[in-house]
């Protein structure tokens, strides 16, 4: 495993983390706690020690995971993200809550789930440039680091061109981006990349496999069940994700190397990034993933040595 300076944090993350999105139930299964404490276990024992949740995948319920399973291991061993901003209803509904109270209290709720005194990254979950502009929100958050119960704030961004929130990290005391970033999905490089750099913003790519299209075992045609977040995709704009997901192997992808591995790599060559958050449905995804920092060669701005 390789490890990265997270922006001008003094965390330093698997250049691999843990997605848990799927723990929430919106990507065709329900996870038992023991389904979900092999995940974690198989990618600390690949030397991973960042995962990446939010208080909307299910109701707290992927935290709920994390915290029972972090509740029986070392909390020091992992560096937790969450988020703010959504109240879930039911699977695929939610309603913003980026008011300064509501947020207060949605990080008690995720301290709570996740059995933890502090949050390492408390992170903007995809919300409107207006709430995002609210000085009383930000104002609330600084307090809650001066209390103890966060340690960085960052933003993940909800379009991956936006730059008005990337740009005024600096003033909001945010101190990471999170966006979509994918080999089919390269809009940051142009304005938000640049910006984290100038910045010195840490990046964390999410759906690096762009919803799994570039795990390479999918085909044009392709049909997700109703309990799958991709069923709500494009059929013909999945359909052509597809045919360039055939092209990129069939041109890109090195004989002998698993495209999902060249793909998490793919991402992480770029000077910007600091780690890939993928997500993964079992242990075996976990070690396919964690394969990827082996073919990251080369120096990297944000590089250091645990």
């Amino acid at each position: 495993m390789k490890y990265r300076r997270l922006g001008s944090t003094e965390l330093h993350v698997s250049v691999i983390g843990i997605g848990t999105w799927q723990f929430g139930g919106e990507w065709g299964r329900e996870y038992a706690q023991e389904e979900a404490d092999a995940i974690l276990d198989k990618g600390q024992e690949l030397g991973i020690n960042l995962m990446d949740t939010a208080e909307c995948y299910g109701d707290h319920l992927s935290e709920s995971l994390i915290g029972d399973y972090i509740s029986r291991r070392k909390r020091e061993d992992w560096i937790i993200a969450t988020k703010f901003g959504h109240h879930f209803h039911e699977r695929f509904t939610r309603t913003d809550a980026f008011d300064a109270k509501g947020v207060i209290a949605q990080l008690d709720a995720s301290l709570r789930a996740l059995k933890t005194d502090y949050i390492d990254l408390y992170q903007f979950h995809s919300g409107p440039d207006q709430a995002f502009d609210n000085d009383e929100l930000w104002t609330a958050l600084d307090k809650q680091i001066e209390a103890g119960k966060i340690r960085f704030l960052g933003t993940s961004i909800g379009s991956n061109d936006n730059l008005h929130q990337t740009d005024a990290s600096a003033r909001v005391n945010s101190r990471a981006i999170q966006v979509v970033y994918n080999r089919l999905d390269r809009m940051p490089e142009e304005r938000v990349f640049p910006s984290c750099e100038r910045q010195d913003l840490g990046v964390l790519a999410r759906v690096p496999l762009a919803s799994g299209y570039l795990s390479g075992k999918y085909k044009p045609g392709a049909v997700f069940g109703s309990t799958d977040v991709r069923h709500r995709h494009d059929a013909e704009n999945t359909r052509l994700k597809l045919l360039e997901v055939e092209r990129i192997q069939r041109e890109e992808v090195p004989q002998g190397v698993e495209m999902a591995s060249w793909a998490l790599a793919w991402c992480l060559k770029h000077p910007a990034v600091t780690a890939v958050i993928p997500g993964c449905k079992d242990p075996e995804q976990v070690a396919a993933n964690a394969r990827a920092a082996g073919l990251v060669t080369g120096p990297h701005p944000q590089d250091v040595r645990l």
